[in-house]
């Protein structure tokens, strides 16, 4: 796996998994972020997330299907 892309988000309130993988534009729409958690293929910081309204905070590392993997970062 590369290094991980940071992508950087607004933490005026909670960020959701969900949502992060809308702002990374691997999910296309929420409804496909939130099969592709169901589906056991998205982990964070290592560990596999079936969790869609999982905050995320800065640091955390959002990886799919072992493929592709994100860092939050803050703006």
């Amino acid at each position: 796996m590369n290094e991980p892309i940071e992508v950087e988000a607004s933490f005026d309130r909670p960020l959701r998994l969900d949502a992060f993988l809308k702002i990374c534009g691997v999910a296309p729409t929420g409804g496909i972020a939130k099969l592709m958690i169901q589906d056991g293929i998205v982990s964070v910081n290592g560990r596999v997330e079936t969790r869609r309204g999982r905050n995320l905070v800065p640091g955390d590392v959002v990886s799919v299907d072992d493929e592709e993997s994100f860092v939050v970062v803050e703006t």
